[in-house]
């Protein structure tokens, strides 16, 4: 008398780790690194962790979630502690709103999407929180500086966007010479404003981020709300 053969299951690899939204995060910021971030959307990280599209948005509703999400994750490389900058508030203040500049500068792609995404995760609420605690020390009313923290992300993001933009523009070099030589060719007697203030008109890039920082600080600490 024969027996039957026992099943053999036909899975040729190991079952897959259940789906969670910190691996999918994980996994598209990897992505965003080595592809770019406009690689990053539903279908592409669904090939990747061998899924179908439909399963990711019981964690992420859409590609705009997504991005946020992966904003979020880098700004955990933010230095909110600014130990180095010194013991003064404002110093502290400029030097975390520095590093989160530098953060997007890193990052081309994801410092244009900043621009637009509402990150609302851990590592935001944290850089939102420590710039509120600093700002809040210049003895500038409640009111100013709840107001005065979006203008202080919103030029530290619009920087680093311009940034990225230009450091891939294949063109941007070019575009600067042009504009550089146009503006020191400009006529004296039509356009007296831009003559009279070259070269400064065109210098201090390294040192202008840092000075908008300390222009926008001043103007929130001084200005009443309407």
């Amino acid at each position: 008398m024969s027996t039957s053969p026992e099943p053999v299951s036909r899975r040729d690899r190991p079952a897959k780790p259940a789906l969670s939204r910190r691996w999918i995060i994980d996994t598209a910021v990897r992505i965003m690194r080595s592809e770019g971030l406009e690689k990053v959307t539903m279908r592409r990280l669904a090939k990747e962790l061998d899924t179908g599209p439909a399963s990711l948005y019981v964690y992420v509703a859409n590609t705009a979630e997504l991005h946020a999400a992966v904003l979020d994750a880098q700004l955990g490389q933010v230095d909110l502690a600014a130990e180095t900058a010194g013991p003064e508030p404002r110093d502290q203040l400029v030097a975390v709103l520095t590093s989160y500049t530098l953060v997007l500068f890193e990052h081309p792609q994801l410092a244009r999407s900043a621009l637009v995404a509402r990150p609302n995760g851990p590592n935001y609420l944290a850089l939102l929180e420590r710039v509120l605690q600093l700002l809040a020390r210049s003895g500038a009313p409640r009111q100013q500086v709840a107001w005065g923290v979006d203008n202080l992300l919103q030029y530290a993001t619009a920087t680093a966007a311009e940034h990225a933009t230009q450091e891939q523009d294949p063109n941007a070099e070019r575009d600067w010479h042009a504009l550089s030589r146009a503006v020191h060719e400009v006529d004296e007697s039509t356009h007296p404003a831009i003559k009279a203030h070259l070269p400064e008109l065109l210098t201090g890039a390294e040192d202008r981020l840092t000075w908008g920082f300390h222009v926008l600080i001043n103007g929130i600490t001084h200005t009443p709300l309407p």
